[in-house]
C-alpha cells in the first residue's frame, strides 16, 4: 500500500505555488489567491472520491451516482471543479473560466459559501498584469497544485488539510508583518486558550475578531462530537472570506461568521438585543487606535458602562464588548492582550477595578515573548468568569520562561501548555482562601491573589507584583577568584617561555 500524503508534503507542493504570484503582488494579497485555489483542489478530491466509491458500489450505474451525489454536505458543478480549470490551464480566458466557477460554486452552495468569493478575481489586470503574464501565473499556479492528491483515502490524517491551510496563514502573517498578526493567533496559544476555557457540549462559543477562525476551530476541538454552536465576527473582507472558508474545509458548515465591525456594528444579534454565549474568546488587535471611542457613550448596548476605554487603545472597548455578551451567572471569557492591560492607569484603571471588584477575573497568565507573528512582546491571557460565586481568589501565572525557542518565534509545546493547563485546574480544585494574603501555588510559576492582594496594589495586575522571579547570584569568593587569576598568570608566563625556547632553537629570534 502507498504512504499516505502528509501535511509536511502538501505544504512544500502549496508553497512552491507561491512563487508565481510573488513577482507581480505582496503576500498580503496572494494568500487569497493561492488559498481560494486550495480551497477548490480539495472540494474537487473528495467529491471525486465520493463519486468513485458511489460507482464502486452501485457497479457504475450513473444515475443512481448522481442520486446520492445529491445528498453531499457541498455540491460542485461540473464548471467549478479543480479538473475542469486544470483541463483548460491553456485557454486564453483562464481567469475568466476560474471567476465564472468560483460564482457557480458560490450559488450552489448558497448557505455556506453566500459571499465568499465576490471580493477575488483571477481575471484582474491589476492584480496579474497583462492578459498573456496573468494566463501564464495561473496555468503555472494550476500545475503545481494539480500535483496534490488530497482525496481524504490519500491523506495521513483527515484534518491535514485544514492544519496545511492554518499552516500557510501562519506563513503569510509572518511575512506580511504586524497586522497579519493581529489576525492568525499560533496554533500553540489557541490550543492553551481553548484548554483554559473548556469548552463543554451545547456550548455557545463566539470570536468577535476571529480573523482566520483558527481560535473558533481549537475551542470546537476541545469539545467530544458536534454538540456545540460557533459564531464569530470579522471586520476585514478577504479574512472573513477565509475563515468562512476554514470553516468549510473543518466541516463546521453550521458556523455563523459575520462581516463587520464587532465594536462599532455588532452584527450577532437576537432582535434588538447582542447575542449571549457560553463563551467568548479572542486575540483582538493590540491597543487598536480609532476604536471607535467618540461613539461609546451612545452605545446602544450599553456595553460600555464601566467606562469609556482611551481612543488610541482599544483593548478594553474589546473586553468590555466580550463580557457583555455571555450569558449572566455562568459565561466565560478568554482573552489575549498586551501587558500594559495589566497596569496602565487612567480610564483603563477605572474599568480593570470595576471588573476585579465584580468578581468576575479569574485568571492572569503571562505568556513568554516572541510567540506572535510581527511583534516580539510578551502578551497575557485574561480568563474572567461570571460563575465564580463567592471565591473571590485570582489566579497569577508566569509561564514566561516556558517556550522552545524557533528561528523565527518562540513556540509553546504540549509541555509548556500542559504545565499552565494543570496549574489553573489546581487552582480552581482550591477552596477559597479566607485570609488577607494570598499564598505561592508554584515558586517562582504562579501566585494565589485575594481581593485585599489585589486591592493593597492599587488594582494594578502586574504579574511580578504578586510573583517573585528573582534569582540570587552566587555569592563570588574573592579569595579563590583571585588564586584562579594568579594560577592562571603563572600557566601563562610558562607557556610564554616555553614558546620563546622554540622560537630560538628554530632560529626565529
Amino acid at each position: 500500500m502507498a504512504s499516505k500524503l502528509t501535511q509536511q508534503e502538501i505544504n512544500k507542493v502549496v508553497w512552491k505555488a507561491c512563487d508565481s504570484l510573488r513577482p507581480v503582488m505582496g503576500s498580503g494579497s496572494y494568500k487569497d489567491y493561492i488559498l481560494t485555489l486550495l480551497f477548490v483542489k480539495y472540494l474537487s478530491d473528495v467529491w471525486n472520491e465520493k463519486a468513485n466509491d458511489l460507482r464502486a458500489k452501485y457497479d457504475g450505474n450513473e444515475e443512481m451516482v448522481k442520486r446520492q451525489l445529491k445528498r453531499e454536505r457541498f455540491v460542485l458543478p461540473e464548471e467549478s471543479s479543480f479538473d475542469y480549470l486544470f483541463e483548460n490551464r491553456n485557454e486564453n480566458n483562464i481567469g475568466e473560466l476560474i471567476d465564472i466557477a468560483l460564482t457557480k460554486l458560490e450559488d450552489e452552495n448558497r448557505s455556506k459559501l453566500a459571499m465568499v468569493f465576490r471580493s477575488i478575481s483571477f481575471n484582474s489586470e491589476t492584480a496579474f498584469g497583462p492578459t498573456k503574464q496573468r494566463n501564464q501565473i495561473l496555468k503555472n499556479l494550476l500545475t503545481d497544485l494539480n500535483e496534490l492528491n488530497l482525496q481524504p483515502s490519500h491523506l495521513e490524517n483527515n484534518d491535514v488539510i485544514g492544519d496545511s491551510y492554518e499552516y500557510l496563514i501562519s506563513l503569510f502573517a509572518g511575512e506580511a508583518g504586524k497586522k497579519a498578526g493581529e489576525f492568525y493567533t499560533p496554533s500553540e496559544v489557541s490550543t492553551l486558550l481553548a484548554k483554559l476555557v473548556d469548552p463543554q457540549p451545547s456550548n455557545r462559543i463566539c470570536d468577535p475578531a476571529c480573523g482566520s477562525g483558527s481560535l473558533l476551530i481549537k475551542v470546537a476541538k476541545e469539545i467530544e462530537g458536534k454538540n456545540y454552536a460557533l459564531y464569530g465576527q470579522e471586520n476585514n473582507g478577504s479574512t472573513w472570506a477565509l475563515s468562512r472558508m476554514n470553516m468549510f474545509l473543518h466541516e463546521e458548515d453550521n458556523a455563523v461568521i459575520e462581516w463587520g465591525d464587532t465594536l462599532n456594528h455588532p452584527q450577532l444579534k437576537e432582535e434588538d438585543s447582542l447575542m449571549k454565549f457560553d463563551i467568548v474568546v479572542a486575540n483582538p488587535p493590540f491597543s487598536l487606535d480609532k476604536w471607535g471611542a467618540e461613539n461609546a457613550d451612545a452605545d446602544t448596548y450599553k456595553r460600555f458602562h464601566r467606562g469609556v476605554p482611551p481612543k488610541s487603545k482599544g483593548d478594553y472597548a474589546f473586553i468590555s464588548h466580550m463580557i457583555e455578551t455571555t450569558y449572566q451567572d455562568s459565561g466565560k471569557v478568554g482573552v489575549i492582550v498586551p501587558h500594559g492591560v495589566l497596569f496602565r492607569g487612567s480610564s483603563e484603571g477605572k474599568i480593570r477595578q470595576k471588573l476585579i471588584e465584580e468578581n468576575m477575573l479569574e485568571a492572569v497568565i503571562g505568556l513568554p515573548a516572541n510567540l506572535f507573528f510581527g511583534t516580539g512582546i510578551p502578551a497575557a491571557i485574561l480568563i474572567f468568569n461570571k460563575a465564580k460565586g463567592s471565591n473571590t481568589n485570582v489566579l497569577f501565572i508566569d509561564a514566561s520562561a516556558e517556550y522552545d525557542s524557533g528561528k523565527n518565534q518562540n513556540k509553546l509545546s504540549e509541555k509548556h501548555i500542559q504545565k499552565i493547563v494543570d496549574e489553573f485546574k489546581k487552582f480552581k480544585a482550591l477552596p477559597a482562601l479566607e485570609t488577607e494574603n494570598g499564598e505561592v501555588l508554584t515558586d517562582k510559576f504562579s501566585y494565589r491573589a485575594t481581593f485585599e492582594d489585589i486591592k493593597s496594589n492599587e488594582f494594578n495586575l502586574n504579574i511580578p507584583r504578586y510573583i517573585d522571579t528573582f534569582e540570587e547570584e552566587a555569592e563570588v569568593d574573592i579569595k579563590e577568584v583571585n588564586n584562579d587569576i594568579n594560577q592562571l598568570k603563572n600557566s601563562l608566563a610558562e607557556t610564554e617561555a616555553k614558546m620563546q625556547a622554540f622560537l630560538k632553537e628554530l632560529k626565529l629570534i
